[in-house]
């Protein structure tokens, strides 16, 4: 199942596209992140993809694949590409990850 949550803590289960739209174009300086969080019974780990809106007006892109070593990052002006790959991830599929240049940052969830 998915879940959706902002920062105020607003939280929309099974949410649809109209539903994580609104949500992205609701970001604000008070209201500045988003997630949309795959919870499965079946599956273990930690697998969402997340943004937040900077305080330079650009979007920060995250999402993250079971473990923490597959956790990328992305950046982008752009919240139309930032819609298409949150809509993109919620479908399960793979073709949005190519509209950005992602690093991998799951080192800094190792544990130390």
């Amino acid at each position: 199942m998915l879940i959706a949550t902002n920062a105020r803590g607003h939280t929309v289960k099974r949410p649809s596209k109209p539903a994580i739209g609104t949500m992205l174009a609701n970001l604000s300086r008070d209201n500045q992140h988003m997630v949309v969080d795959r919870q499965d019974e079946d599956i273990s780990g930690d697998w969402y993809i997340q943004v937040l809106m900077r305080e330079d007006d650009t979007y920060q892109l995250e999402f993250r694949d079971g473990v923490a070593a597959e956790h990328y990052q992305t950046r982008t002006v752009s919240q139309e590409k930032v819609l298409r790959a949150m809509l993109g991830w919620a479908a399960g599929t793979s073709e949005w990850r190519e509209e950005f240049m992602w690093s991998n940052i799951g080192s800094m969830f190792a544990p130390l």
